[in-house]
């Protein structure tokens, strides 16, 4: 084998974490590192936006309590020798989203098993029991689980939890200077996110071409 080998196995819900891979891959590629992508798909996926609040308050709960969503299978490419494996999506309620958990329970051990891990988390603000989460699962398989790159929204409280929940219910305000503009200029990620994930990529390939190949079992 020529070329390290990353899998990129995401979840992504409001497109934040999908923004963010997109630059953490570029940073992985133009280095010279082959990168795989599976994104999960949930069979039945929570609406977007939100139709009403009490809605959104039911699905916050049950994914408070880490209700599984069950994903459609994945590829069969996804059991194979691999580098490095990247475990993608956002925080829900604290915890790892409902598909993520779903692949964790049923394709975990046959994927990551015995693998280096990096969880790669999307968030809020609130990120370590997501973590520790994944990290106690992974653990579980063999895997070995490096510090996860993590990226919270920029604004401050409270203007980040209510935006993310105007957001999700589909009422955010879009006039450009309405006074919660000048509070909470836009949802999620913002441009200085962007070139760091891009760094992380660039760091994750340095390490791994340091290290000498490795004959696939």
């Amino acid at each position: 084998m020529d070329k390290k080998r990353v899998l990129i196995v995401y979840y992504t819900y409001t497109h934040q974490t999908k923004v963010q891979l997109r630059h953490f891959i570029a940073g992985l590629e133009g280095a010279g590192i082959e990168v795989v992508q599976e994104r999960l798909t949930p069979i039945v996926p929570y609406e977007f936006p939100f139709k009403t609040f009490i809605r959104l308050a039911t699905a916050m709960v049950v994914t408070s309590f880490q209700k599984r969503m069950t994903i459609a299978p994945v590829a069969a490419r996804c059991i194979d020798f691999w580098d490095c494996i990247v475990l993608a999506g956002p925080t829900w309620s604290y915890n790892p989203s409902g598909p993520m958990l779903d692949f964790l329970d049923r394709y975990g051990r046959d994927v990551c098993g015995g693998k280096r891990v990096v969880p790669f988390i999307s968030c809020r603000a609130y990120w370590r029991l997501h973590f520790w989460t994944m990290k106690r699962r992974l653990n579980q398989y063999g895997s070995v689980v490096e510090n996860p790159i993590v990226f919270n929204h920029p604004v401050k409280e409270p203007w980040r939890s209510l935006g993310l929940l105007l957001k999700l219910l589909g009422k955010i305000a879009q006039r450009r200077f309405s006074w919660f503009r000048q509070h909470y200029p836009r949802y999620g990620h913002n441009e200085a996110q962007r070139i760091e994930a891009r760094e992380q990529g660039k760091k994750l390939a340095e390490r791994l071409l340091r290290e000498p190949f490795r004959s696939k079992p």
